[in-house]
């Protein structure tokens, strides 16, 4: 909390709010609630001037001697002192010597006033300024209801301490008319179903913070259900791209085999042309240097003899004995081993 407030003292009930020189207006009105939560007489003696027994002789008013005083009396007139240690008690140095030379409780105050909120004319140029503020009053872009209600809060308060007053329902409406156009269904409702007249300033912005936290959840839910949509959508494309991807692969694994079948083929038929040593096979197994064995003639062989024709063909008889023969020879050759 001492961050926040612009003194230092702001957590006790029992020692009065520390003044350094900073946001007069807060401080002035954390003063009048603890001096009033002490005893109600003790801010009437800032109100009024100090209370001073006196009796009436001839006509005129002459003040008592202390020994005279009734209890009543001295109570009341011990309230002006104790103002004047409150206020004594609540100023730093600097501020401290601003009062010193004052004589009375209330005295002390003014001088205050006068000093951190200035004369009649300033505070009434003061205060146009604050009404135009607050006729202004809009909600700004990207503003929460809390950042909203601060700034307003800070304004009627001001004003307020100005003497300018406020009714229920000029404050609801004031609000409901300085929302954006998103909270418009929002403000239609609350007209019409809530009394404006008897609705609180807090309880009006408590409704609003329950809306925008409703909004919220709303917003979230969709942000993640889009971001869903977009993973799953991602997912399908990285899929598609995968598959064609694939088949491209394919395609050009199928290409290459065939290329490379190809070229074995012709590095097949190279090696066909050539030798054990990789040179190239020469001419000498042309059938142009054949040498027929049934005619003795060369260019062919006796195959492809042309005299082949003419050959007589030996007889089924022939053979028969020349296989005899053969048996004989091998009969004999088997013996004489």
């Amino acid at each position: 909390m001492a961050d926040r407030l612009p003194f230092g003292e702001g957590v006790s009930i029992n020692r009065p709010p520390l003044f350094c020189g900073l946001n007069y207006q807060f401080w002035k009105v954390i003063m009048k609630i603890f001096m009033e939560s002490l005893e109600k007489g003790i801010w009437d003696a800032i109100e009024n001037d100090p209370f001073i027994p006196k009796f009436e002789k001839d006509g005129s008013s002459i003040e008592k001697p202390w020994s005279q005083w009734t209890d009543s009396e001295s109570k009341k007139a011990k309230f002006n002192c104790i103002v004047k240690n409150i206020i004594t008690s609540a100023l730093n140095s600097e501020e401290f010597f601003r009062v010193s030379q004052c004589k009375s409780s209330k005295e002390m105050w003014d001088t205050l006033e006068v000093t951190h909120e200035g004369t009649n004319e300033v505070e009434r140029a003061r205060k146009h300024t604050l009404i135009q503020e607050y006729e202004m009053f809009r909600m700004l872009k990207g503003e929460t209801i809390d950042e909203v209600q601060k700034r307003f809060t800070h304004i009627i308060n001001h004003l307020m301490s100005l003497d300018k007053t406020f009714e229920k329902e000029e404050l609801n409406i004031k609000i409901l008319k300085c929302l954006d156009k998103t909270w418009q269904p929002k403000v239609t409702v609350i007209s019409e179903s809530k009394d404006l007249t008897s609705l609180s300033m807090a309880s009006l912005f408590g409704k609003l913070r329950e809306h925008e936290l409703e909004m919220n959840q709303l917003n979230v839910q969709e942000s993640e259900d889009k971001h869903g949509r977009s993973i799953a959508l991602k997912a399908s494309k990285h899929k598609g791209k995968q598959e064609s991807s694939d088949d491209s692969d394919e395609e050009n694994l199928s290409l290459l085999s065939r290329k490379f079948s190809k070229f074995l083929k012709r590095n097949r038929n190279k090696d066909n042309n050539k030798d054990r040593y990789g040179n190239k096979k020469s001419n000498y197994f042309n059938s142009n240097n054949y040498t027929c064995f049934g005619c003795g003639e060369q260019g062919h062989i006796k195959a492809d003899s042309p005299n082949k024709s003419k050959e007589k063909k030996p007889s089924y008889k022939e053979k028969k004995g020349k296989t005899k023969k053969a048996y004989i020879a091998w009969d004999e050759n088997e013996v004489s081993s």
